[in-house]
């Protein structure tokens, strides 16, 4: 028997924690949400159609509100900036380029943007998400 076993017990996720948060916090978790499924969606469907261009500008606008969002959420740190903000600034920056590179036609810098912001914001961000105390450990896990 490990250590998580005594403090685990996978389950549905209790959605009705979410209501016992900020607000800040309730449109980050739904913005970061929304982002990661257009984000598969985009990166595993047809790139260049309409809808590709429809769902890339509805990823930026998630992922501009998971950056800002972030910003006003400071409960890891004592209500100060921590190490994952880092990626909040990286997400402000990225997101311009990628659509610049877009607008171009430099398809290499904007799927090289897209999928790093994808794998570094969304997938490892969210994984530290799970992390023992966490919202989303408590939902899961909780």
């Amino acid at each position: 028997m490990s250590f998580l076993d005594n403090y685990t017990h996978p389950h549905l996720p209790t959605l009705s924690l979410i209501g016992h948060v900020s607000p800040v916090i309730q449109i980050h978790l739904l913005a970061a949400v929304a982002a990661f499924v257009i984000g598969a969606v985009q990166i595993f469907g047809p790139k260049g159609t309409t809808l590709h261009r429809i769902l890339g500008w509805t990823w930026v606008i998630f992922m501009m509100t998971v950056a800002v969002s972030s910003l006003f959420i400071k409960i890891i740190n004592h209500g100060q900036f921590s190490f994952i903000h880092i990626l909040s600034g990286l997400t402000l920056v990225t997101v311009p380029l990628l659509v610049y590179a877009a607008r171009k036609k430099n398809i290499r810098a904007h799927k090289r943007y897209a999928t790093n912001l994808y794998v570094g914001a969304l997938l490892i961000a969210g994984l530290f998400t799970f992390m023992p105390g966490r919202l989303m450990w408590q939902m899961v896990f909780g």
